[in-house]
């Protein structure tokens, strides 16, 4: 399902925090990594304080090193610098996931732009809404704190019972047996608290209705989830199902906390932006949240 993985590079160790990510999923994959720089027009010097390839001849020979030393370690590897100076790094991005033929692009959440930018005006954003190709965001971690290794014991699969997020379900199960993971689907119901929209003011009118309402959300949920699992588990995949009160974002950060959950893995439909359990700020706040990398998939429109 994942045979080539984009992995864009600009010379920075921010962007580099993706690559062993990149490496130990190759390996598991028998996958080829694509590194990619997009030489930009009037580049700065420096991104965050690191170095920054402006030029081909110095991104073709980082870009050969850093796959001369990923090939001694048994990976497959191809390079290519885009050396038309582009004024839109993160479309021409986007634009190679195609031209690559890649199955997956693997990007940290900073060297950039901030994590929100990132997100909903950059990179990720553009990739989900003119392609199909998945994009793994990847935390670089903060000043001081050690770098996670990923070997992911458990993937979290984030649910919503739409048909749209269900679509994680086969990548996520394809990780699972390439890495030896289980899997976890989990969704989150609103409190009372934390419900949203239109709901919120009909909360707080009629607390007994909406609690009784939401209770009952909650038995729905439990039933769905194990209707998914069941179906999994007999195509020989270890399964969990949980579902968890409250904010989304918190819960399923929590949730993949008290699990040591390794990968999240959602669905999003692209060209509508970014909805469903990651409307809003959901995918910016849980990216604060957890050290976990998380996978977005584009849903086809139909």
């Amino acid at each position: 399902m994942f045979s080539r993985l984009l992995v864009p590079l600009d010379g920075s160790p921010l962007a580099e925090a993706a690559l062993p990510v990149a490496e130990r999923l190759a390996k598991a994959l028998d996958a080829t990594l694509v590194l990619l720089h997009v030489v930009e027009r009037k580049a700065p010097a420096t991104v965050h304080g690191h170095r920054h390839l402006t030029e081909q001849s110095g991104a073709q020979a980082y870009l050969e090193e850093t796959a001369a030393a990923l090939r001694h370690r048994g990976v497959k590897v191809e390079v290519h610098v885009h050396d038309v100076p582009e004024p839109d790094v993160a479309q021409s991005i986007a634009s190679h996931g195609d031209d690559e033929r890649a199955d997956l692009i693997v990007l940290c959440t900073h060297g950039f732009g901030g994590v929100r930018d990132f997100v909903f005006g950059s990179i990720a954003q553009q990739v989900l809404q003119r392609g199909t190709t998945p994009v793994l965001l990847v935390r670089v971690p903060r000043r001081g704190e050690p770098a996670r290794e990923f070997a992911p014991r458990t993937i979290l699969v984030a649910l919503d019972a739409t048909a749209d997020a269900e679509a994680a379900l086969a990548p996520a199960a394809a990780l699972a047996k390439a890495l030896g993971a289980k899997l976890r689907l989990a969704m989150v119901v609103a409190t009372q608290a934390t419900m949203r929209g239109d709901r919120a003011p009909a909360a707080m009118l009629m607390p007994s209705a909406a609690r009784a309402i939401l209770d009952a959300e909650e038995e729905r949920a439990d039933a769905y989830l194990e209707g998914l699992a069941q179906p999994i588990e007999a195509a020989g995949a270890r399964v969990e199902t949980e579902v968890r009160r409250g904010d989304a974002a918190s819960e399923l950060a929590s949730g993949a906390a008290a699990e040591d959950v390794g990968l999240i893995v959602a669905a999003t439909h692209g060209r509508a932006g970014l909805q469903a359990i990651w409307a809003g700020s959901t995918v910016a706040r849980l990216l604060k949240r957890t050290t976990a990398p998380i996978l977005l998939l584009r849903t086809v429109d139909s």
